[in-house]
C-alpha cells in the first residue's frame, strides 16, 4: 500500500479521483489519512482497529482544519484507543448526553411520521401544558425520583387519567430513545426508562373505567332535542352536528372515524360505507341500516365538500365541544360522543347479537381468541345485526324515516 507524507502542499495539489473517492495514507503517523472525492472535497480521517473492528473516524474537513490540527486530533484519538477506550462511542455519548426531551421529541416525529395527526396534537397539549418545564431538560437528567414527583404533582391538580397519560407520553419518547440512540457497537445510550418506576412501584393512578351510557328513558328526550335543534337552527354546523350524533348512535363509530368519512367511501348502490383510517389501522366496511341510509342521503343532497359531516372552515366536523355542551344543556342528558358508541355496544349485546358480529361492527380485534380468526364476517352478514340495532333505537327514541325524508330511503 502506497503511503505519502501528508503536508499542506500535498493536500493542495493532490490528484482528484475520476469517480467516487480516494484515500491517501500518511507515511509518518500510522492510521492518519486524507480522503478526497471526485468533487474536490478533502477531509482528514483516522483508521484504527477498536475492539478488533476497523473503524474510520472523520477528523475534519480541509481547509476548516489544517494538517497540523488534524494530526493533533488523531493523536488524541490514538491515545484514548491505547488505553482501551472507544473514542467514537465516547463522543457519541457526549453528544447524546446533551439531548433534551424537546430534541428527542423532534426526532420521534421525524421517524414516526405515519402516526395519526391527532396523536401529535395530544402530545403537543401535554408538552405545552404540564410537561412544559421538562422540555429543555436533558433526557439523561430525568430520573426516577423526578418521575414520581411529577406524577404526584399533576395528580394534585388533574384527573388520574390526565396524570397517567402525561407520563406515558414521556415514556413513549424514552422507549424511542432506547432503540434510536446507540453507540458504534449497537448498545443503547438510553437503556433505562425512568417512567417504569411508576409500574414497578404500582404507582400509576387508578382510572375508573367509564360506564356512562344513554339509557332507554333518556333516548326519547335526547332525540327530540336533536330534532328540535335541527329544525330551529339556521346554523349549518349545528344541523350537521345533530345528524352526526344520530349517526354515531346508530353505527357505534368512534367520533373521528365518523367525522372524517368522505363521500368517495359511501356506496349508495351497495348501501355500505368504508372507514379507511381506524384506531387499530384495520379498514372497516359497514352496511347501512334504513335510518343511516336516509341520513346519508339527506347529507349528500346538502353536501358542500368531500366530507359527509362537513364544515365550511375546517373541512370536516371538529372542535365540537361547545356544540356538545349546548346539546347536553338543552336535553339535560349528560353524555360524551364516546358514550354514544358505548350505548351502541350495550344495546347490541342486549339483543343477543353474536359477540363476533359485535366485534366486527365496532372494529375490535379478537385478541387471543383463536376461533375468531377462522370466522370470516362480511359486511352482508353484518347487515341484519346493524338493522336490528337501529330498529331498537327507532322504537326507544322514536326515530322515524320521515325525519330524514322517507322517500330517499327507498
Amino acid at each position: 500500500m502506497s503511503t505519502f507524507k501528508i503536508t499542506k502542499s500535498f493536500v493542495d495539489h493532490v490528484s482528484l479521483p475520476e469517480k467516487g473517492q480516494a484515500f491517501y495514507r500518511d507515511s509518518v503517523l500510522k492510521g492518519f489519512a486524507l480522503r478526497v472525492t471526485q468533487g474536490g472535497s478533502r477531509a482528514f480521517i483516522l483508521e484504527k482497529r477498536i475492539h478488533k473492528k476497523l473503524k474510520r473516524i472523520t477528523l475534519g474537513r480541509y481547509p476548516e482544519i489544517t494538517v497540523e490540527m488534524a494530526r493533533k486530533e488523531a493523536l488524541k484519538y490514538l491515545g484514548e484507543i491505547a488505553t482501551g477506550e472507544d473514542p467514537i462511542a465516547n463522543r457519541q455519548r457526549d453528544a447524546v448526553s446533551q439531548l433534551t426531551l424537546h430534541d428527542a421529541y423532534q426526532d420521534y416525529k421525524r421517524v414516526k411520521c405515519n402516526l395519526n395527526p391527532n396523536t401529535y396534537q395530544q402530545y403537543e397539549m401535554y408538552f405545552k401544558g404540564e410537561l412544559k418545564d421538562w422540555m429543555n431538560k436533558r433526557l439523561s437528567d430525568i430520573n426516577k425520583d423526578m418521575v414520581l414527583a411529577k406524577h404526584n404533582d399533576i395528580l394534585s391538580r388533574k384527573s388520574p387519567s390526565y396524570a397517567n397519560v402525561c407520563l406515558r407520553v414521556v415514556s413513549a419518547i424514552f422507549k424511542f430513545a432506547k432503540f434510536n440512540y446507540e453507540d458504534s457497537n449497537g448498545h443503547s445510550l438510553f437503556p433505562v426508562n425512568p417512567i417504569e418506576r411508576l409500574g414497578h412501584m404500582k404507582a400509576w393512578a387508578k382510572e375508573p373505567r367509564r360506564q356512562n351510557i344513554i339509557n332507554d328513558s333518556q333516548l326519547p328526550l335526547l332525540y327530540a332535542t336533536i330534532q328540535g335543534v335541527k329544525h330551529e337552527t339556521i346554523s349549518d354546523k349545528k344541523t350537521v352536528f345533530m345528524d352526526y350524533c344520530v349517526f354515531l348512535l346508530l353505527t357505534g363509530l368512534r367520533k373521528n372515524e365518523a367525522a372524517t368519512l368522505k363521500w368517495e367511501y359511501v356506496n349508495f348502490d351497495e348501501r355500505t360505507f368504508h372507514i379507511v383510517d381506524t384506531k387499530n389501522k384495520d379498514p372497516l366496511t359497514l352496511p347501512m341500516s334504513d335510518i343511516v341510509y336516509a341520513i346519508l342521503k339527506e347529507r349528500h343532497a346538502e353536501r358542500m365538500n368531500d366530507y359527509v359531516f362537513y364544515t365550511k372552515k375546517s373541512g370536516y366536523l371538529k372542535h365540537t365541544d361547545l356544540l356538545l355542551k349546548e346539546l347536553v344543556d338543552a336535553s339535560k342528558v349528560q353524555f360524551s360522543c364516546h358514550d354514544l358508541r358505548r350505548t351502541f355496544i350495550t344495546v347490541a349485546e342486549s339483543l343477543d347479537i353474536s359477540m363476533y358480529a359485535i366485534k366486527k361492527l365496532v372494529n375490535h380485534r379478537g385478541g387471543n381468541d383463536v376461533t375468531q380468526g377462522y370466522v370470516i364476517t362480511t359486511h352482508e352478514r353484518l347487515r341484519a345485526p346493524m338493522q336490528k340495532i337501529t330498529d331498537y333505537f327507532k322504537n326507544k327514541a322514536n326515530i322515524k324515516l320521515e325525519h330524514y325524508g322517507a322517500d330517499k330511503a327507498h
